[in-house]
């Protein structure tokens, strides 16, 4: 996990970016998982068209570096951009980059929250790509982006497709405005809803946020990157405050014990399941 703070700045935060994950493969990283939208701000916190300008092709010039530190280093990148599909239209996208520099894809975000300080709605076209697991040297992995991690269902059908590990770049705050408390409780829904997809589908989770204050001092990313088992055991947790660069070895056999002496997927009714494909359900 590479747990960092931004600038203004993108040559110095791509920099940044590739100089930490020099230091995950020189700890023994094979997967190196980089937090949301991390070569800018998070620019989302206003509808300024000229924020457009920090989007690029993927693949593009940020994927050819990075694919090349990929191949040099013989690890795997979970990179998140702004993508440029075309003119007019923009994703927030992850690409996968594998051990030897091959562009694995891309998965785009498919829920596109719009809150205040959170303007997504207005840069980012939802996803179109459906959801994605990447077969990297190393694992079978999944990638799902920020606002994604608060819905089961991405998770679920993530895992249904194989993957043996969920991750999450992210990018999520406090306003400093609010009080302990409610940063609290905000903090320990948004872990907690990501622990209960381990739970629920018997895999690691490996969820990678920011830090640092940005929005002229409104908003303090909160950091707590943290990895968790299958069985929803915190296996280490990040700073709140502080750039961390975090090794953690994960055995992926895990995943069938949990399942077999837990099995969810076993007792699924999924025969029963198709009200969830509507918005609501009105009672008659």
């Amino acid at each position: 996990m590479v747990q960092m703070s931004c600038t203004a700045g993108k040559e110095e935060n791509l920099k940044k970016a590739i100089q930490k994950t020099r230091e995950a493969a020189a700890k023994g990283a094979q997967i190196v998982c980089l937090q949301e939208l991390f070569t800018s701000l998070y620019f989302c916190d206003v509808e300024d068209y000229e924020n457009f300008k920090l989007a690029e092709a993927i693949p593009g010039p940020s994927t050819d570096m990075l694919s090349a530190l990929a191949k040099e280093l013989g690890v795997v990148i979970i990179a998140s951009l702004f993508e440029k599909r075309t003119q007019g239209i923009y994703h927030n996208t992850t690409a996968v980059l594998n051990a030897d520099g091959t562009y694995l894809g891309k998965y785009r975000k498919m829920h596109i929250p719009d809150d205040p300080a959170y303007y997504e709605k207005f840069y980012f076209t939802p996803g179109d790509l459906g959801y994605k697991i990447f077969k990297t040297k190393f694992a079978s992995i999944g990638v799902l982006i920020c606002w994604d991690q608060w819905y089961p269902e991405a998770a679920r059908i993530t895992s249904l497709m194989g993957a043996e590990i969920l991750f999450y770049p992210t990018a999520i705050g406090w306003a400093t405005s609010q009080d302990e408390a409610t940063n609290t409780e905000q903090y320990n829904a948004w872990q907690t809803i990501q622990r209960s997809h381990a739970v629920a589908n018997g895999v690691h989770v490996v969820s990678v946020n920011r830090v640092g204050f940005e929005q002229n001092g409104a908003m303090k990313f909160w950091g707590g990157s943290f990895i968790s088992n299958p069985f929803g055991t915190i296996l280490y947790k990040a700073s709140h405050n502080d750039e961390e660069v975090v090794v953690l070895e994960i055995d992926t056999d895990k995943t069938d014990r949990y399942r077999t002496h837990w099995p969810f997927l076993r007792d699924r009714r999924i025969d029963s399941y198709q009200p969830i494909t509507k918005r609501f359900i009105d009672e008659e």
